[in-house]
């Protein structure tokens, strides 16, 4: 495959991986919105979390890059990766770099964040910048591992709604808790999607991912069962009373899912379908999210 020509900027913006990031900023508006019921919302703040978590989220696809590429499991035919490295010749050492900026500047970030709310913070922020790099960096990355979709989704999917949460109330409640479990189910189902579609490439490189162990079949019943447990857990908090009825208003995303898990079927003989199952998943995460927080929002201005 011959290296695509892009523009500098371009280029930094393929490196991010766009299409992650909705993963980043959705639970981090639905933790605001959460925060709406009990306080005044410091959107100062609430920008500084946003964009630290966008540099935490980039800084850790960056290390991403160079781990993989150093280990040789990405080349110019990988899917699912940036390519900065194996398609258009940036320097390892540069992609490594630029990673450890971003970790630099969103530290920065959080001792603002951590002197407006709490320096219990700071415990939390080096441990999940810690994941970050060990996720593929370290002598065991966790990317090797079946606990990749459990780290990726308590932190930046049940953790980013807590943290969001927490820092405009300075206080956790047992329903902010509640409501941010499905959304990192759902994260977690990213990081599955994932290695469904890499099983054959990451069972080569010596990974032993969820999906690796269970085997395709059951790895794609399993992201269904998520997928399933999500949606089920917010109708339970509404027959419960604990949200709005509104909060049903995720239901409009539902055809997402459905189209995840199909794709994933069809593509294990027909792989033009994994490019819509990957997208749906990520959308399926994405739009549960914001619907959830409309849904809320909805709720507490009427």
């Amino acid at each position: 495959m011959e290296n695509e020509t892009l523009s500098p900027a371009k280029l930094m913006w393929k490196m991010t991986r766009p299409h992650t990031l909705t993963a980043t900023f959705a639970p981090v508006i639905l933790g605001t919105v959460l925060a709406l019921y009990e306080t005044k919302i410091d959107w100062l703040l609430f920008a500084a979390m946003m964009i630290a978590c966008l540099a935490l989220q980039i800084a850790t696809n960056l290390f991403n890059e160079y781990y993989d590429f150093k280990r040789g499991l990405d080349t110019a035919e990988s899917v699912g990766i940036g390519g900065g490295i194996v398609r258009h010749g940036l320097k390892p050492k540069n992609v490594l770099t630029v990673a450890i900026l971003l970790y630099v500047f969103a530290a920065i970030i959080g001792v603002y964040i951590c002197m407006s709310s709490s320096w219990w913070l700071v415990v939390i922020g080096l441990f999940g910048m810690a994941v970050g790099y060990l996720y593929t960096g370290g002598p065991t990355p966790i990317a090797y591992t079946p606990f990749g979709e459990l780290f990726a989704g308590a932190l930046m999917g049940t953790g980013f709604v807590l943290i969001a949460y927490f820092i405009q109330t300075n206080t956790l409640t047992l329903l902010a808790i509640l409501v941010s479990i499905p959304v990192g189910i759902l994260v977690g189902g990213i990081n599955m999607a994932n290695n469904i579609r890499d099983i054959e490439e990451d069972t080569k490189g010596g990974r032993k991912t969820l999906a690796i162990l269970l085997g395709r079949d059951k790895a794609i019943g399993s992201l269904a069962i998520a997928f399933v447990l999500s949606y089920l857990w917010i109708v339970i908090l509404v027959f419960q009373g604990d949200i709005s009825p509104w909060a049903l208003v995720i239901f409009l995303s539902v055809k997402k899912p459905i189209s995840a898990i199909q794709g994933f079927k069809k593509g294990a003989t027909e792989p033009q379908y994994m490019r819509v199952a990957m997208k749906s998943t990520a959308i399926t995460n994405t739009l549960f999210s914001f619907l959830l927080s409309i849904g809320l929002l909805i709720s507490y201005i009427f």
